[in-house]
């Protein structure tokens, strides 16, 4: 019963003093990290910890060997160190450190959500595989555990002893606590937990009468001990916090210093949580969270229906098993064991919080309007070839006839997504010569102006078929809502294929000219989405070359009906023969190395973890290949290894853009092959996913292409390399060097085209 648990009072043990992990095969685990910004002094090269350090590879190892790949896991911990460094970065406008505060603490719930959930089912399924890095789901678990909490610490140890002062000495910003309240603050403070706070808040009970209530995911929650006040008995209750008025309440100050003063609600709520529950003492309130288990797993063999089976997982994700805690570090034992009991957890599940409980609250701060503490805004422009339909002398000539003129390589967000791509669906939508509108949807955003034009597209009288990928993770429910808006307007919807994710971005569309049918393509790195087309660095190419559009063609028959012996001439479509024709790319470049010496490869990509790639670059590097590889997150392959990849190096960059783009590059003797996809190098895209990369052929394509990489290879702003030990190093200028920010030098470039 709650009560008799409340009045039981052991001892507990803190996450800190759990058991420390096993690292396998002799890696050896940091018990803490120290990652500082850089001093504006300092012209030295900083570095990001790293949590484990990989074992050595033993002589004559072979490829397989587990000392030759880095922990997925561990790189994506690394990944995410190298965002919180952002927030720490005094070069790093004010309120954009708060948002990389607040995408750090939104990473990790996907990690825990995802990857953590997932190892959690493996070892209660009592899976013994071993990953590539040679570790058991069970050993992996118990060093992640111990290297996230170190970052979750490290995050909110920023916000709390960084950023708070920063805002406010700097910004004017205060994020005040309830005791830094005047008493005409708390009054008004009070009358407004009456009026607005007080008629919506649901406490709730726990004794025997009343079970333990459900928690939803990711929601924040204070837990409250009370104690009857004549017969002095203690209870448990929980209250959720509103999430309908905001996490920061605004308070009003006479100060013209204090630009803005902010109270996070659950402060308030805690301070007059008395009136909810009169007659009873109050002994404490404590903010918790909890994070559910996101990595469901689906038997697509077995259901008969597709969109049924993902809204069932939906409801099942709801109530999935929880694998975090986060709990204020005030909270007494009695709390932490009632919240362990009840929740099903270990004591390595629980994160303590010295601080704000929930940092994703930050956006709401970063997106503050005091443009002089952001990023200088950018407006992407319109390139050059678009331009053209602008132009007062060719005002009647459509977008089709710009295409027709050749090839068109788009870069968002330095490119306009919406004078663009958008533009050519829109246009489509209402030109009557247009037949047929075919296109894939993985993720788009509200208000999708792409959704509209398809719509009337549909509406016109057009073939319109679209391949809506429900199982894209986080937007199911959102892409089930389109799909069926889709089809109410009578668009063609296919719902992905069994057993494989529609990861691929294309857009066909079918004219009908002088000479026959014509087909357009645009195939992309990133989704159809309006919003992220402004953050995410993607490519795209628009053509009419008729070998792409009969292989466009060829794709979406496949993707609608049933044809997966489809033949492809320039296409490379994964999982049918896109790791094939990667693996004949780089040996290739062996080839050419050993005859020419020219073997050259640059790939700039998400992440690397197909073990299979990365044996073959492994062997294109001892055969003296020189191989550059831009990664912006993890990678399982460990550059400058003597012996097996001495040649071959990585970078990460960071910075204002995501980047989402990927290029490959192959010298190919220097008859340049060039390619961009939606593909990374890792095994869920070459094994599991309908991806799709096409070959940029026009010279000055291909040449733009190539800068692109070079301006990533020799960015010394944003840019990390990664060591052999893992670690990963930041870049900067030193002494009369420029300083050449691989953001900013495109942001220029695409002004430049423009005009």
């Amino acid at each position: 019963m709650a009560d008799a648990v409340l009045d039981n009072k052991p001892e507990a043990v803190s996450a800190a003093q759990s058991s420390q992990p096993r690292a396998n095969g002799g890696s050896r685990l940091k018990q803490s990290v120290d990652l500082e910004a850089p001093n504006e002094d300092e012209r030295t090269v900083v570095s990001v910890p790293r949590a484990v350090i990989p074992q050595d590879v033993p002589p004559e190892a072979d490829l397989n060997h587990p000392a030759l790949y880095f922990n997925r896991e561990l790189g994506w911990i690394d990944f995410n160190w190298r965002v919180l460094y952002l927030a720490l970065d005094e070069r790093t406008p004010l309120l954009e450190r708060v948002r990389f505060v607040a995408i750090t603490a939104s990473n990790m719930d996907e990690f825990c959500q995802k990857r953590v959930g997932g190892l959690k089912r493996q070892e209660a399924a009592g899976v013994h595989d071993l990953s590539p890095d040679g570790r058991t789901p069970t050993e992996q678990l118990s060093m992640i555990t111990q290297a996230f909490l170190v970052m979750h610490r490290s995050m909110t140890e920023t916000w709390e002893n960084e950023l708070k002062t920063a805002l406010r000495q700097q910004a004017g910003i205060y994020i005040y606590n309830y005791a830094d309240l005047n008493d005409q603050q708390r009054q008004d403070m009070y009358d407004y937990f009456q009026n607005q706070i007080y008629p919506i808040l649901t406490p709730l009970a726990v004794d025997p009468g009343r079970p333990f209530p459900f928690l939803s995911n990711l929601s924040l929650s204070l837990a409250i001990i009370l104690q009857d006040r004549k017969q002095k008995k203690k209870h448990f209750a929980r209250l959720k916090m509103p999430t309908n008025l905001g996490r920061w309440l605004p308070i009003h100050s006479d100060d013209p210093d204090k630009k803005g003063c902010f109270l996070p609600v659950e402060q308030l709520i805690k301070e007059h949580i008395g009136d909810l529950f009169p007659g009873m003492e109050i002994l404490g309130a404590y903010p918790f969270r909890i994070t559910r288990n996101a990595d469901l797993r689906r038997d697509e063999e077995e259901a008969a229906d597709l969109l049924s089976m993902i809204s069932e997982e939906l409801r099942e994700r709801r109530f999935a098993p929880v694998v975090r805690l986060e709990i204020d570090t005030q909270a007494p034992s009695v709390v932490r064991d009632l919240l362990t009991r009840e929740l099903g957890l270990k004591e390595d599940d629980i994160y303590e919080v010295d601080g704000l409980v929930d940092l994703t609250a930050c956006f709401d701060i970063a997106n503050l309007d005091f443009p002089e503490f952001k990023y200088e805004p950018w407006e992407p422009v319109n390139p050059k070839p678009f331009v053209a339909l602008d132009d007062d002398e060719t005002s009647k000539e459509d977008v089709f006839a710009i295409i027709r003129r050749g090839d068109i390589l788009v870069h968002h967000p330095y490119d306009s997504f919406a004078t663009t791509i958008q533009r050519l669906v829109e246009e489509a939508a209402n030109d009557e010569k247009v037949l047929a509108i075919k296109q894939t949807l993985y993720r788009t955003s509200d208000e999708s102006p792409i959704i509209k034009a398809l719509v009337k597209a549909a509406e016109r009288g057009k073939q319109v078929a679209v391949l809506v990928e429900v199982k894209a993770r986080f937007d199911e429910a959102n892409n089930i809502e389109w799909g069926h808006m889709l089809e109410q307007a009578g668009v063609h919807v296919a719902y992905g294929l069994v057993g494989l994710k529609i990861h691929a971005k294309a857009t066909l569309i079918v004219r009908q000219e002088k000479g026959g049918p014509r087909t357009y393509c645009h195939m992309g790195t990133g989704n159809y989405h309006s919003k992220t087309a402004r953050l995410y660095t993607d490519l795209g190419l628009v053509t009419c070359d008729p070998i792409i559009g009969r292989d466009m063609v060829n794709l979406f028959h496949y993707l609608t009906g049933y044809a997966p012996e489809q033949p492809y001439k320039k296409a490379i479509v994964a999982p049918r023969d896109m790791r094939t024709k990667i693996y004949e790319y780089i040996n290739r470049e062996i080839e050419f190395q050993k005859q020419h010496g020219s073997g050259r490869i640059i790939a700039k990509m998400n992440a690397l973890d197909d073990v299979g790639t990365i044996r073959e670059l492994y062997r294109a590097s001892q055969a003296g290949v020189q191989i550059d590889l831009i990664i912006r997150g993890h990678s399982r392959l460990r550059p400058g290894l003597k012996g097996y990849s001495d040649n071959i190096r990585i970078v990460s960059i960071l910075g204002r853009f995501l980047e989402h783009d990927r290029i490959f590059y192959f010298h190919n003797n220097n008859q340049p092959i060039t390619l961009i996809g939606s593909a990374d190098w890792r095994n869920r895209n070459l094994s599991e996913r309908v991806e799709l990369s096409v070959p940029v052929e026009n010279p000055s394509l291909q040449e733009r292409l190539i800068q692109l990489l070079n301006i990533a290879l020799n960015d010394n702003r944003l840019a990390w390399d990664l060591e052999a030990n893992g670690q990963y190093r930041l870049r900067r200028a030193t002494g009369a060097q420029t300083e050449d920010n691989a953001h900013q030098i495109l942001m220029r470039q695409a002004l430049e085209r423009a005009i």
